[in-house]
């Protein structure tokens, strides 16, 4: 399993269930990297896309224990110890983590890869994404050089977890 996420120099990665800020390089560099494959991801981060429907060309798993919650497009899944059962009828689908905050918690253990859009600068923010720098298992294994778009700095980096 892989994740994709875009966190500020703080590694916040979203306020008031939005993102800290629009990037298109990275909005379109997100739909290449996932287009055709499955999106696990929870509801509000679903809320958060717009018209608050699932992405085009895309699987979305969403993942959360309310039993209740009715969204289109959408394949259900209400635990993690559930998961793995749910993502094999997606077959050889590259699957990509995509939020929220709860969500990367609990299934970064699961993950290998990690592309990361580090935005070089710091937002108000009241979600975090954890500090991979700062954890022995992950490694960087490719940075691209420094981009702007729209007068905000930021570059791509790939993160992959250490063979044991």
């Amino acid at each position: 399993m892989n994740l994709i996420v875009a966190v500020d120099d703080q590694w916040g990665i979203g306020k008031d269930g939005d993102l800290l800020c629009r990037i298109s390089t990275d909005l379109k560099r997100f739909r290449s990297i996932t287009s055709g494959n499955v999106l696990v991801l929870g509801r509000k981060t679903l809320e958060s896309f717009p018209k608050k429907k699932p992405l085009p060309n895309r699987e979305h798993v969403l993942l959360t224990k309310n039993l209740e919650y009715k969204a289109e497009g959408v394949t259900f899944c209400n635990s993690i110890e559930e998961l793995p059962c749910v993502l094999e009828g997606f077959g050889e689908k590259d699957v990509f983590v995509a939020g929220g905050g709860s969500i990367y918690q609990q299934l970064l253990p699961y993950c290998d890869k990690a592309y990361v859009t580090k935005i070089h600068d710091t937002f108000p923010a009241d979600t975090y994404f954890p500090n991979l720098d700062l954890l022995l298992e992950w490694e960087i294994v490719e940075e691209g050089e420094e981009q702007e778009d729209n007068g905000v700095k930021f570059s791509f980096v790939l993160y992959q977890k250490k063979s044991k």
